[in-house]
């Protein structure tokens, strides 16, 4: 009754003061909340749908979301009305470098998916197969690999704390990141992050605190290229987020070469797991690469990258066959693409049909 809807505050207390049919329509209102009549759902924010009786020629219906919905006049119970679909609009995928070059274009005997391929013989420098390898693209994440090789090599305290600061948020690509603002981890367990689960702002802050700072960071890993003959090599920043960065398969086979002679490097790049203690927090991460998991590979180091410029980006290190293979596939067109053509590869390799081929002898 009304002094129980009063009680319970869903009717005000001046409900007897007010006109009899203003009345009735605020008893409706509060019936059809007890009775779970209300459309909006309960985790949408302060909506509010009021019904007239059967009779009314007109029902009003409130929302503070950004989606409407639409209540009939026909005298149906709010609780049976069907909500409308919200239509979203396709957004546009942008195309890769690769892609605007017409890189795709290339076909090749391996069927690959990855626009640029070079797997080379790690002992020998036999190249095996080639596929645009001189091509220059974004590099995206295998970036980090070269701002850890850097960090390794100047053989800095692993053990200092860092904390993470509004520096390392991505205004780049707006990416996200668990590790909040005023996170403190050691120098170590950034590094581990940022290689094996390409962490950005792990990386970030690994080249904002090394001595002489950021501008110090990316001048030694351009450095470091030079010295190492990658030519085609151009860093501005060590995370990869930047389309800026930028190489060729060529590069990235001498760098995969160097950083594997890092034992840091191959263990952290290849690491399946992490647990991390981020204040009174435990997080998991997790190796991006799903190779690494696979007990039938045999990899010796590896970076996985992806940003929409670059398209799936992939290198690695890996024992096939009884060789030492280096395998470098860029820009491959979806998802999982990238595995997909490193298993093609050692299928070719194990298969013992292996002729060196260049792939830009069947360009199209």
């Amino acid at each position: 009754n009304s002094d129980f809807l009063i009680r319970a505050g869903l009717l005000p207390p001046y409900y007897y003061r007010i006109q009899p049919m203003n009345r009735l329509f605020a008893a409706l209102v509060a019936l059809c909340f007890i009775a779970g009549l209300a459309s909006a759902p309960a985790s949408a924010a302060s909506r509010k749908t009021s019904e007239a009786n059967r009779s009314a020629s007109a029902s009003k219906t409130t929302s503070k979301t950004t989606k409407k919905t639409v209540v009939a006049s026909s005298g149906k119970s709010a609780g049976s009305q069907k909500r409308r679909p919200v239509v979203q609009a396709a957004v546009p995928v942008k195309p890769s470098f690769g892609q605007l070059a017409g890189l795709h274009g290339a076909s090749d005997p391996l069927d690959l998916k990855s626009s640029v391929a070079l797997v080379m013989d790690q002992d020998t420098r036999e190249v095996l197969f080639s596929k645009n390898d001189s091509a220059v693209l974004p590099i995206a994440s295998l970036t980090k690999l070269m701002t850890g090789l850097i960090v390794t090599e100047a053989r800095l305290p692993m053990d200092e704390m860092i904390e993470i600061s509004q520096d390392d948020v991505d205004t780049e690509k707006g990416s996200r990141s668990r590790l909040k603002v005023g996170a403190q981890l050691s120098r170590g367990e950034l590094l581990h992050l940022a290689l094996m689960s390409s962490e950005n702002r792990a990386a970030h802050a690994l080249g904002r605190t090394y001595p002489g700072g950021l501008p110090t960071f990316v001048g030694l890993m351009n450095a470091r290229a030079q010295a190492l003959g990658m030519k085609d090599t151009r860093y501005v920043e060590p995370t990869g987020l930047s389309s800026k960065n930028q190489s060729s398969a060529k590069d990235l086979a001498t760098l995969v070469a160097t950083a594997y002679m890092e034992p840091k490097l191959r263990e952290l790049t290849t690491s399946p797991g992490h647990e991390v203690e981020v204040g009174n927090r435990t997080l998991q991460f997790n190796n991006t690469n799903r190779l690494v998991h696979n007990r039938s590979w045999d990899i010796g180091i590896q970076k996985t990258g992806y940003i929409s410029e670059a398209g799936q980006c992939l290198v690695m290190q890996a024992k096939v066959s009884g060789r030492k293979l280096i395998m470098v596939f860029l820009d491959s067109a979806g998802k999982f693409s990238r595995l997909a053509d490193a298993e093609r590869v050692r299928r070719w390799v194990e298969s013992g049909s292996i002729v060196a081929a260049d792939a830009r002898r069947f360009s199209s």
